[in-house]
Formats: C-alpha cells, structure tokens, sequence
C-alpha cells in the first residue's frame, strides 16, 4: 500500500511538471513569436537533463545487442515526447493549461485503456471494465465542465 501512495505521488508529480513545461512552452512560443526554437530549445534542455543524469549516476550503458534488439516502438518516445512539447506550446496559449492538459489526459486515459486492454506496447493486459469506462466518463466530462462551465 505505502509504495502505491509513493507511486501515485510522483504520477501527480509528474503530471503538475505537464502543466508547469506546457505552459512554460506556451510562453516560450509567444515571447519569441516563434515556434520551431522554442520546441528546440526544450529538446535541448531535456538532452541536458539526460546528459547530467548520465554524468551524476553513471550506468553501464546496455549492450549494442540488447539496443539492437528492442521493438521498433521502443524508439517513437522521443518524436513523440517533440510532439507533444508543439502541441503544448501551440494549443496551451490558446485553450488555457486546464482546458489543453484536462483534453490531454482525456487522451491518454482513452489511449491507455485500450492499451492495457490489448496489452500492446509489452504491457500487462488489463480489461476494460465498467468502472474503468465510468472512469473515462468522468473525465472526459470533466473536460467538458472545465472548457464550458
């Protein structure tokens, strides 16, 4: 139980730093009134991250076999994570953090659903059950209650 807590604390961490890199993209774009440096520059900063890391806790790198021998789909985080820093930077200014990241995790919660369902990705298959689908429902009105109310 004490782990789940911990585990669902970073979750709700991790989300608050979506708002915080959604917004702070959103201003980027709009104080350079551009938007490939801004996305560039997060890319940055996320490659420097990764480098410090790498520096301060310095793992054995894996094997070039093992690295070779991952799905394809291992590979998409990174195009994706570009992705999702456009958008956020585009859409944030304009629909509001609440409204951007609430649709978002409307997404993601449809998206996962279907994922742990399947179990694609490697995932442990999950089946989507009436509170799970209740669930989805709450949130996606949620959505609606935060872009409308």
């Amino acid at each position: 139980m004490g782990s789940t807590v911990v585990n669902l604390l970073l979750a709700i961490g991790a989300g608050i730093c979506l708002t915080l890199q959604a917004s702070a993209n959103g201003s980027f774009r709009k104080n350079l009134d551009d938007l490939w440096y801004p996305a560039f520059f997060s890319v940055c900063g996320t490659i420097i991250t990764a480098l410090t890391l790498l520096t301060l806790f310095r793992p054995m790198p894996p094997a070039l076999e093992t690295i070779r021998s991952t799905p394809w789909w291992n590979w998409i985080g990174g195009p994706l994570g570009a992705l999702i820093v456009l958008a956020g930077a585009v859409l944030t200014p304009k629909l509001g953090a609440g409204v951007f990241l609430s649709a978002m995790v409307g997404g993601m919660l449809l998206s996962s659903m279907l994922m742990d369902h399947h179990g694609w990705m490697g995932l442990d298959v999950r089946g989507i059950t009436a509170g799970r689908i209740l669930g989805a429902v709450l949130v996606i009105s949620g959505v609606a209650c935060i872009k409308f109310l």
